[in-house]
């Protein structure tokens, strides 16, 4: 029995899947979007910005381990992407405001369900990996 809330490939145009995207293919902009959200810093990113609005030095602080060109780049990609608002404040020295726009929250929440899915399960996964090295090293 099909969905009528999700069509089936043959009933949509080739416009409308173009414009959905197709994430498995080689040349669809999605891919790079999803670049964006799901590296490792843009996920910390999108995660400290659901608190709210945040100064450029706090998000360093807040994510350890990110150098400056790295933030710069992934607020950027992320901004490009309208995930996220900049605001320049005219003071000196300069103040730069971070905040998710509606779009970024949406965004942000679920990525903020898979941290916290890795986060609860961290026992797990790391037993896992323990179990895998093991077993490894008895092969060898």
């Amino acid at each position: 029995m099909n969905d009528i809330s999700s069509p089936s490939a043959e009933n949509v145009s080739l416009l409308e899947r173009i414009r959905m995207g197709e994430i498995l293919a080689r040349d669809c902009p999605s891919r790079e979007v999803l670049n964006h959200v799901c590296s490792r810093w843009g996920v910390l990113v999108l995660v400290v910005l659901l608190d709210g609005m945040h100064r450029f030095s706090e998000l360093r602080r807040k994510i350890g381990g990110v150098s400056e060109k790295m933030l710069s780049q992934t607020l950027q990609s992320l901004e490009q992407d309208g995930f996220v608002d900049r605001k320049a404040l005219p003071v000196v020295p300069p103040h730069v405001e971070y905040r998710l726009t509606p779009l970024g929250e949406e965004v942000a929440m679920q990525v903020n369900g898979l941290t916290t899915w890795i986060e609860q399960n961290l026992p797990r996964i790391m037993d896992a990996r323990q179990a895998r090295t093991t077993t490894a090293a008895e092969d060898s």
